[in-house]
């Protein structure tokens, strides 16, 4: 696929030669010297009608790229705040089906790259070649899959690829040299490192080790490296702007959504945050050019 879609089905596929979404955003702020914002949301915590508005004003607010979680029932690398909202999104009704058809609506109104980060158990049942077709035909730009590693990931890569979908891998520190350059020549639209240790939320101290190991994926692969986990604040978002190409936030954006999800304003709340994020990714990137 290398950066392109196959084929053109529905209004949300792009064709092959339109770029992937991923691919074209990423290249846009590096020619503007800017560091993507990625922010993560839970699909349908509250509900899928106030995910397509939150992945709308998020975009408004700055958000380079969407990740949408797929609620799940036993998220192991998720910490208590992605937990409680996929436990509102399960009660809501929310399934992978109703998220395609999400997306499908989405599309309609933007063209923001939106990455899917779902189990694999729910990906296995709906089945792994039927879900990458509909993925792609909704719009979906890319998949992480957190408890599937790449030495399994054989036939969901492959159908991936067919699709279209960018598969994106997680490094994390303890990685060694012979994995990190592996998954970093596996990984499509960017790399997922994983910042420290544990489950999201936890707090990130250890900057120093962030940078070299960010500089160690670099030398192994051109594709766009993203820091994720840990990044709470928007001194955590430029301090990791400084370091890679992609600031990764997600358990600060989830507790603001808990904290105002019975508010009618809950969108614009969480979109304050958001732009608080970028607003400092592009401030610091302004000193580092003066």
């Amino acid at each position: 696929m290398e950066g392109t879609r196959r084929e053109a089905r529905g209004a949300g596929h792009q064709t092959m030669e339109q770029p992937n979404r991923l691919d074209t955003t990423f290249a846009r702020l590096k020619a503007k010297a800017e560091k993507a914002l990625i922010a993560y949301i839970m699909a349908g915590d509250p509900s899928l009608q106030e995910t397509e508005q939150l992945v709308l004003e998020l975009e408004r607010a700055g958000a380079d790229i969407i990740e949408l979680g797929v609620p799940f029932s036993d998220p192991i690398a998720d910490g208590p705040v992605i937990q409680k909202a996929a436990e509102r999104a399960l009660r809501s009704g929310t399934s992978l089906k109703k998220i395609l058809a999400a997306v499908a609506t989405l599309r309609a109104r933007t063209q923001i790259p939106l990455v899917l980060m779902a189990y694999y158990n729910t990906i296995h049942a709906f089945g792994e070649a039927g879900f990458c077709r509909e993925a792609a035909r909704a719009g979906v730009d890319g998949l992480i899959v957190p408890d599937m590693p790449p030495e399994e990931a054989g036939r969901l890569d492959a159908h991936a690829s067919t699709a279209g979908i960018c598969i994106i891998y997680l490094l994390a520190p303890t990685s060694t040299p012979d994995r990190r350059a592996m998954v970093a020549r596996r990984s499509r639209g960017f790399v997922y490192y994983v910042s420290l240790t544990g489950i999201t939320g936890a707090q990130l101290t250890d900057w120093g080790g962030v940078r070299q190991n960010v500089e160690k994926i670099r030398k192994v692969t051109t594709v766009p490296v993203a820091v994720g986990f840990g990044v709470a604040t928007a001194d955590d978002a430029a301090k990791v702007g400084e370091m890679a190409d992609g600031v990764i936030v997600g358990s600060a954006i989830v507790k603001r959504i808990g904290d105002h999800q019975h508010d009618s304003r809950m969108a614009e709340q969480v979109g304050h945050f958001v732009r608080s994020l970028k607003t400092a990714l592009v401030h610091r990137t302004v000193l580092r050019q003066a």
